[in-house]
């Protein structure tokens, strides 16, 4: 409607307050009679737990209560557990391992906690923390993905030796074994994927607060999925009922899948604060972030491609271990290195292929989503394979990529594993890309490079994702007497912007001025029903439901207007926010309806009072977000440094509701793929502790670091549901991930130089630079 309406750029509505610092986090909120809580953790990657010892700790001032893993209280506190069945390699069940809240007799990661302490400030609980003795009996630890999977390796937890979890695979493998065997070329390379860490600017945190009627607990927290957080927590963990448990999360400091996290420290603050009848405060500091957040991809690939002489693509197989970290308790864990591996399929036709993904466990902090989960892992190892072969056929990149993309005009397009393309222009967003990013110039500035003693190297990555995975999602659309609207969604706005992007669609829809638009989300007890924000999936499942509880209300209100206006329902039509009598210029505004329909005597028969609809969404099907990212670095041959010199992206994310934030999530995107394509890496050393466990380890890149970022669209809506929106959160990521990796090893491929590992940090460069020299 208006300026306001689907397809206008409208600046988020979020922002002033931010801004301002009027924003609502866990740390605003103040209760009375709060006690501060703080986590005692294994300083060892792999021990026994002998005794933990608490008796001088409970003497100290202000302490109120310490829990171990053996007290009653915290052993009645369940586990989380995979409810996906998976199986290993001989078909024998998946190997789970349910993580305790507090570890009792073994700790398999630095960082496990071990005890609780809770006191009146949080000087005291640190003071306290600092007196309990714990005795530990170490172990050699198993600290990385290549220690866990080499032969002999030491097993994490007794009665899994070679530390393999589940195994999983999908395409056909004796087509795929014979499609290799007969090509004219086949191209072999072992990918590595760091492991990273968000780093999301708040902390994690929890305020617990218990409420003696009923035995209810509320849980102030840093999540992105309240509703899911509440199913899991009080379901499986305090094994309470939902109706019990109130989540909210109002503001939340960065996401990025991340905080989807169940964690431990959340569940033993709502037991302190009920056993202690008063409010319960743990906040993570920096250390612990890197300790005990999740920890993101971690994956070995082995991949290979079969082509025949003329560069058409014939097979691809790829074979990846994915670190699982210290337990398989939850199917977090797995869900990254499983639910997109039809990624690998990319934008091209690829008749035959087989994947098989092994979990794999370690002396680690356990993995989770982030950013893309799966999606940025499996266009790296795709494209990496692409421009491998186009090396070994002396082919151009771009031109192989060319000769394998699939058609605008195949589409459906049902891959060789799980996915079927609906729509979509792959050699469109191609020409496109390159037509932004000026590619035909890039010799000159290869040229220009030279002279002044720099390498130079192009990337460029063609991908496709899958979002939207088929959960449900709610939208309540709710007119007061007062004929304003409140619109109440599952999903969770930690940055995306869906305020602006859900008051957009209610007014495009029902034709109302955007300040008579509340937006509620993020308290279970204010929306009965969700499942979260990640994925890419928000705009699809919550746009679609409110949508659909939008055409609700026009429906009924139809009815009323047509009584009001004593026009028989069939003459009624709405649009731009009226009712209006077909042939006439008698009307009546949908704020005048709203207000009407809370006055019984104005209705029709057989109608109910109020004007309020709601929809549950069972999610629909997948959509296929794809596009084209162009990158350019230029290196240093003295020092390795690597400059991000230009970048450009064309993407197809569907029907864009604000192409403002559309470009803002992929400018997020992009800087996340950027950072760790060339500076972030979580690192253990031997003994299992964490090296990079601060800032000044652990690089992240500043806007310094970035050229402009230049967008382009190819808007291609999908018909698989009413909005036409395919998802844009996770495509920056994906995108750019392989895009640079690409051209970091174009630039050194150019000096005979073999590609580096991720991050393409100076040192790995500059080492790369001098072998090729020598």
């Amino acid at each position: 409607m208006g300026e306001f309406g689907i397809g206008q750029p409208v600046r988020r509505e979020e922002d002033p307050y931010l801004l301002r610092g009027q924003g609502r986090y866990v740390g605003d909120v103040a209760l009375p009679g709060e006690l501060r809580a703080v986590v005692v953790r294994s300083p060892h990657a792999h021990a026994e737990v002998v005794t933990v010892d608490t008796e001088a700790a409970r003497a100290m001032p202000g302490v109120v209560l310490i829990l171990t893993g053996r007290d009653a209280a915290t052993a009645a506190l369940g586990t989380q557990r995979p409810h996906t069945r998976r199986t290993r390699r001989d078909g024998s069940p998946a190997f789970v391992t349910p993580q305790p809240m507090l570890a009792t007799d073994r700790v398999r990661h630095a960082g496990e906690a071990v005890a609780l302490v809770v006191a009146e400030t949080l000087n005291q609980a640190k003071d306290a923390a600092e007196a309990v003795v714990v005795a530990y009996a170490p172990l050699p630890a198993v600290p990385t993905l290549a220690d866990a999977i080499a032969p002999g390796a030491l097993p994490v937890h007794d009665g899994c030796p070679g530390n393999d979890a589940f195994f999983h695979a999908l395409g056909d493998a004796a087509a795929t074994e014979l499609a290799i065997a007969g090509a004219a070329r086949v191209v072999r390379r072992r990918l590595t994927i760091s492991r990273v860490l968000a780093n999301p600017m708040e902390p994690r945190g929890c305020l617990a607060e218990p409420d003696p009627r009923g035995g209810r607990l509320t849980l102030r927290c840093t999540t992105q999925a309240p509703h899911t957080l509440r199913r899991i927590l009080a379901g499986e963990i305090l094994r309470m009922p939902e109706a019990r448990l109130r989540v909210i999360s109002e503001n939340v400091g960065g996401g990025f899948g991340a905080r989807g996290q169940v964690a431990p420290e959340y569940a033993l603050a709502c037991l302190a604060a009920k056993l202690t009848g008063r409010p319960v405060r743990w906040t993570a500091d920096r250390s612990e972030t890197f300790l005990s957040d999740e920890h993101h991809r971690d994956n070995i690939s082995d991949a290979e491609i079969a082509l025949d002489a003329e560069g058409k693509v014939l097979a691809l197989r790829v074979k990846t271990y994915a670190n699982l970290g210290a337990y398989y308790g939850a199917d977090r864990a797995a869900g990254p290195p499983l639910n997109n591996l039809g990624v690998l399929a990319g934008t091209y036709v690829i008749p035959a292929m087989r994947v098989e993904v092994t979990g794999v466990l370690s002396n680690t902090m356990v993995t989770g989503p982030y950013r893309g989960a799966g999606r940025p892992e499996a266009a790296f190892v795709i494209e990496t394979m692409m421009d491998a072969a186009a090396r070994a056929l002396g082919l151009d990149p771009v031109e192989l990529r060319r000769r394998n993309t699939i058609p605008a005009d195949a589409m459906p397009f049902k891959t060789a594993l799980v996915y079927t393309y609906d729509c979509g222009d792959f050699g469109k967003n191609i020409s496109d890309a390159l037509t932004l990013a000026e590619a035909d110039g890039f010799a000159q500035r290869l040229a220009d490079s030279r002279a002044r003693g720099k390498l130079r190297g192009i990337g460029v990555s063609s991908t496709v994702e899958a979002s939207n995975g088929g959960l449900i999602e709610h939208a309540d659309i709710r007119f007061d007497p007062g004929g304003s609207v409140t619109v109440s969604v599952g999903t969770h706005d930690h940055g995306q912007g869906h305020q602006t992007t859900f008051r957009q669609i209610v007014a495009d829809r029902l034709g109302l001025p955007a300040d008579q638009i509340e937006f509620r989300y993020g308290d279970t007890a204010e929306v009965d029903i969700g499942t979260g924000t990640f994925g890419s999936r928000s705009t699809v499942t919550a746009g679609s439901a409110i949508v659909a509880a939008a055409d609700k209300i026009i429906a009924k209100a139809t009815l009323i207007a047509a009584a009001l206006l004593e026009a028989d329902p069939a003459d009624i039509a709405f649009a731009d926010g009226r009712f209006t009598v077909a042939g006439t210029d008698r009307g009546l505004g949908l704020a005048a309806v709203a207000r009407a329909s809370f006055t019984p005597a104005k209705l029709p028969k057989g109608v109910d009072p109020g004007l309020f609809e709601s929809h549950t969404s069972d999610g629909g099907v997948r959509t296929y977000p794809n596009g084209c990212h162009v990158a350019e670095v230029e290196i240093d041959r003295d020092t390795g440094v690597v400059t991000l010199a230009r970048y450009a992206a064309v993407d197809d994310v569907g029907r864009m509701i604000n192409p403002l934030l559309v470009e803002g999530q992929i400018h997020g995107g992009v800087a996340q793929g950027a950072g760790q394509a060339l500076m972030e890496g979580i690192v253990y050393d031997p003994s299992g502790q964490l090296v990079t466990g601060a800032f000044t380890d652990y690089a992240m890149p500043r806007a310094s670091d970035f050229p402009p970022i230049l967008l382009g669209e190819n808007e291609v809506p999908t018909k698989t549901n009413p909005l036409g929106v395919k998802g844009a959160g996770e495509s920056g990521t994906v995108g750019a991930l392989s895009a640079i990796a690409s051209a970091v090893a174009d630039a050194l491929v150019r000096i005979g130089a073999e590609p580096v590992t991720m991050p393409a940090t100076p040192e790995k460069v500059w080492r790369a630079i001098r072998a090729a020299a020598s």
